[in-house]
């Protein structure tokens, strides 16, 4: 057993604290100034990634990294919200999308100002373009190496034209703001 030595001892906890500190302060923010939680804004953002504003529920887990059970679960308290709506996919019959809802989409383009000035006080106003860049590479490298090639997240094709996906934000080609968290690949 190779054991963390100090330096990564120090490192690997102010990560855990970082991450579930980000966390926590998102969701109290998401909660107060939009009414969602972290989880439901990750939903919503998968959706407006997506020109048509649906996605099948095995994709939308696998971009979420999430189990089945739980999206289902998430989704269902979403939808009593009505914040998305389940649909049966034409192509097959069997399958299930997840569609975002008009209420869905209002609730994201309202809650998004606010959580792009956190994402930027909170995390990238508190960085050099050089630790941005050091940062990138580092969740880079860690997400390749945790992710197997089928369970990465696909990124939209605009997305991979332009820089802007390491932004909290952008302009989708529909000209509708949408957020997101940070480069998924």
């Amino acid at each position: 057993m190779r054991w963390l030595d100090a330096r990564e001892q120090r490192v690997w906890r102010r990560y855990l604290l970082m991450t579930s500190q980000l966390t926590a302060q998102m969701n109290r923010q998401l909660a107060a100034d939009a009414g969602l939680s972290l989880a439901d804004y990750e939903v919503l953002v998968r959706l407006t990634d997506v020109p048509a504003g649906r996605l099948r529920v095995t994709r939308l887990a696998r971009d979420l990294s999430w189990e089945q059970s739980r999206l289902s679960h998430h989704v269902s308290r979403m939808e009593r919200r009505g914040l998305v709506a389940r649909e049966e996919c034409a192509d097959d019959g069997r399958g299930a999308l997840v569609a975002l809802t008009e209420h869905g989409r209002t609730a994201i383009e309202r809650a998004a100002p606010a959580h792009v000035a956190f994402v930027r006080a909170g995390v990238f106003d508190a960085l050099t373009d050089a630790q941005v860049d050091a940062l990138d590479a580092i969740t880079g490298s860690v997400l390749s190496g945790l992710l197997p090639d089928e369970r990465r997240p696909t990124r939209p094709a605009d997305d991979a034209a332009t820089d802007q996906n390491t932004s909290a934000g952008h302009e989708t080609s529909s000209g509708r703001r949408t957020v997101r968290l940070g480069d998924r690949d």
